[in-house]
């Protein structure tokens, strides 16, 4: 993703707000769900992982295809999904393409989520005895 990109997220470089400082507004919102929408598979939640905790800090896609009972094109097309949403990034060798973990979006959306030390969650309103709710 862009520097564009991730101050539609509501991040920069200088500041990071969360999400339980302040609410998202649209475009945000709608940048935010392609990634956990990117997040919400299994196996690209596996490979992601598999890639972030890889030794060496990349791993080959040769390495990563028989972890799974899926087709190579099926591993290249959730592969594509986590390229897109900014998680991870490949570099062709040869034959074999090499990927790696974007530590950027990971710390962003750990920033996003986190509350800040020491604030208390937003309470939420108190409904009056004997009120409907």
């Amino acid at each position: 993703m862009s520097n564009q990109e991730l101050e539609v997220l509501g991040q920069t470089q200088e500041c990071c707000p969360g999400l339980l400082t302040a609410p998202l507004d649209e475009e945000q919102a709608t940048e935010l769900s392609k990634v956990f929408k990117a997040l919400a598979d299994p196996v690209r939640l596996r490979l992601l992982s598999m890639i972030a905790s890889r030794a060496g800090g990349e791993v080959c896609v040769c390495d990563l295809t028989p972890a799974f009972d899926l087709s190579q094109p099926t591993i290249s097309h959730h592969l594509k999904h986590l390229r897109q949403a900014g998680l991870i990034d490949c570099e062709r060798r040869g034959t074999w393409v090499y990927y790696w973990l974007l530590p950027e979006m990971t710390d962003r959306l750990a920033g996003i989520l986190t509350r800040p030390a020491g604030q208390p969650l937003a309470q939420p309103a108190q409904t009056p005895a004997g009120a409907a709710s």
